[in-house]
């Protein structure tokens, strides 16, 4: 059975599905015994050979020794709050023709089921099996159909489940065979961090492997792939494979591609590892106002907070200092000014970020996109800085009903504020430093849930930052998700993460680093930024924000992203001696907490 509804309806469409059941006799039929001609036509059923043949969506399957129901192994999948942890594999079958699947499962709302039938798909499934229950159903395959996908899954956030001795009894089809190599592959588009390839089909091939430098790093469908999260200036070889139910083929022959030189917008202009954090110019805070003068050398850049609308949907965006009423010792404009130009002098960038708590900023219309570009221009100009924060928060960005593609999004507020950075880039050019400061909401939790959702309901907000960033990818500087003031994530492990320790901070920059399916999509993955365009954002004090993370853990943190030491039992998926940095709100909390965040930095890399 396919997810028909949102998680919401789960008690509801089990009951109604449990109640026919029972009506019907029983969850589970006994699988009837085989005609003569008959044959067991499921590759590695019994999963002895590992996964082998078997593909479970959300990297969810894994071959276990205990429980097993025959043999020495058995499948478990483990669901996640996005993926039901469906394992399949497409079978070869005779047209006309009557098959029996069966298969013994353990867990709660374990699900079998046959798909392409070209009749009528079927499924059966076992609402509670603490022991293991043998499901059973019976298709008749069309008068064209040469194959079939078998499948088993489990539901959306349950426990995980176990299958073994899965068999599909009927007339065997001809048997397929391993497709040839794929030719013609070739590159195309080639930038900083990606490289897009072609090829040729190969008769009989269902998808393809991409393989770079030797490692297998995708799966395609079709005849074309986009290879991400590579380093700029530098040389590659991929090839690929095809793949059916008998098997992969061997390599293509190779093809080289060198990425083009770049820093990510800015990035280059940045020392190898840098630390970011605003500065409270425009309000105190409770930290005390800081004059731009004195923040201290550790910061490399330095956030002007905030940039703020003169309505929510205006786009007019206003900076002005802090008034002397809340800050007696702010310093003139004519000091502000003179002190942005010193910190630049000595190699330090100065940006506007617009936004912030109070600053909801929707560009909902074309006028407001070009409100919003003259005003922020007239801001840099006015007091020369080096570029533009983003950060957006409550509801500046959600994603309307039925805008479910975050690499075609078609939401105003986000295609906008897209075109709106797109040309505040090219008018500053390649030196124009920009960066970004959103919420776990709005960048991780899109793995999970990805706007309003196929049935509505979800808050639109969910994940509704990855259009903007994966926009303008090529031309971010700096992303520094805010890891704080943030409810608990689920990660790349299908496990739930909280914030205030390492483990937060690790599970966090490994999904950004790596890539992650948006909404468990396996279609639409987010690719993986690259380590210098990545810093991890923290408060710098227990009173800056939520989620205050100890100078120990942080020291862990980085150990583990960047020398896979202190991981804890958090497995990343790559080492990233070239991530950024930190970002952390903010230089005044810091400096009110005597600078343990910023000495902290400092003494781990040696500045």
């Amino acid at each position: 059975m396919e997810r028909t509804g949102p998680p919401t309806r789960l008690t509801g469409l089990m009951a109604a599905c449990s109640a026919a059941l029972l009506a019907a006799g029983g969850l589970a039929a006994t699988a009837p015994s085989a005609a003569a001609a008959d044959a067991d036509l499921a590759r590695n059923g019994g999963f002895e050979a590992g996964l082998d043949g078997w593909s479970c969506t959300g990297g969810s399957g894994a071959v276990v020794g205990s429980p097993t129901h025959g043999g020495t192994s058995a499948l478990k999948a483990t669901p996640s709050g996005g993926d039901n942890a469906k394992c399949s594999q497409t079978v070869t079958v005779e047209p006309d023709s009557t098959y029996t699947l069966s298969a013994w499962v353990q867990g709660s709302y374990v699900h079998l089921g046959a798909s392409g039938t070209g009749t009528t798909d079927v499924s059966t499934w076992a609402q509670s099996a603490p022991d293991w229950k043998q499901l059973a159903t019976t298709f008749r395959t069309g008068p064209s159909t040469t194959s079939v996908t078998v499948y088993t899954h489990g539901w959306y956030g349950t426990p995980a489940y176990h299958a073994d001795d899965l068999t599909l009894i009927g007339p065997g089809g001809a048997p397929a065979e391993v497709p040839a190599a794929p030719t013609g592959l070739k590159a195309g588009t080639v930038t900083a961090s990606s490289v897009g390839l072609s090829w040729t089909a190969s008769p009989g091939a269902t998808g393809y492997n991409v393989y770079r430098n030797g490692i297998k790093v995708l799966s395609a469908t079709g005849t074309s792939a986009t290879a991400t999260g590579l380093t700029a200036s530098t040389a590659y070889s991929f090839q690929v494979t095809a793949t059916n139910s008998a098997g992969e083929s061997a390599r293509s022959a190779a093809v080289q591609a060198t990425t083009t030189g770049g820093g990510g917008g800015g990035g280059a202009q940045l020392p190898a590892h840098a630390l970011v954090g605003y500065l409270h110019a425009g309000f105190a805070n409770g930290s005390g106002y800081t004059r731009m003068a004195d923040v201290p050398d550790s910061w490399d850049v330095i956030d002007l907070a905030f940039g703020e609308p003169t309505s929510a949907t205006s786009g007019d965006i206003r900076f002005s200092l802090c008034p002397v009423t809340e800050c007696p010792n702010v310093e003139s404009v004519a000091e502000f000014k003179a002190a942005i130009k010193a910190k630049q002098a000595a190699g330090k960038k100065v940006l506007i970020s617009i936004g912030g708590q109070n600053g909801q900023v929707q560009l909902a219309t074309a006028a407001a996109r070009d409100t919003f570009v003259s005003s922020v221009g007239r801001i840099i100009d006015e007091y020369g800085l080096d570029g533009l924060d983003i950060d957006f928060e409550g509801h500046s960005l959600s994603l309307n009903t039925g805008d479910t593609d975050f690499r075609n999004p078609t939401t105003p507020v986000v295609v906008n504020l897209i075109s709106a950075l797109k040309t505040l880039k090219a008018t500053y050019g390649e030196k124009f430093v920009l960066t970004m400061a959103p919420e776990t909401f709005f960048v991780q939790l899109g793995h999970q849930y990805y706007g309003s959702g196929p049935w509505g309901g979800q808050d639109p907000r969910a994940g509704a930052y990855l259009p903007v960033i994966h926009a303008l990818r090529d031309d971010l500087t700096l992303l520094h998700v805010q890891d704080y003031n943030s409810g608990p994530i689920m990660g790349l492990d299908n496990q739930y993460h909280s914030m205030g320790g390492a483990d937060f901070h690790i599970a966090m920059t490994d999904m950004l680093l790596t890539g992650f399916p948006v909404a468990g999509d396996r279609t639409k993955v987010f690719p993986a930024l690259r380590p210098d365009q990545v810093a991890i954002g923290l408060p710098a004090s227990t009173q800056a924000g939520n989620g205050h993370t100890s100078p120990a853990e942080v020291t862990k943190a980085l150990n583990c992203l960047t020398k896979k030491t202190d991981c804890g039992s958090y497995t990343t998926h790559g080492t990233w001696p070239g991530l950024r940095g930190l970002m952390t709100w903010s230089i005044n909390w810091d400096r009110f907490n005597n600078g343990e965040f910023s000495k902290n930095f400092d003494a781990y890399f040696g500045r």
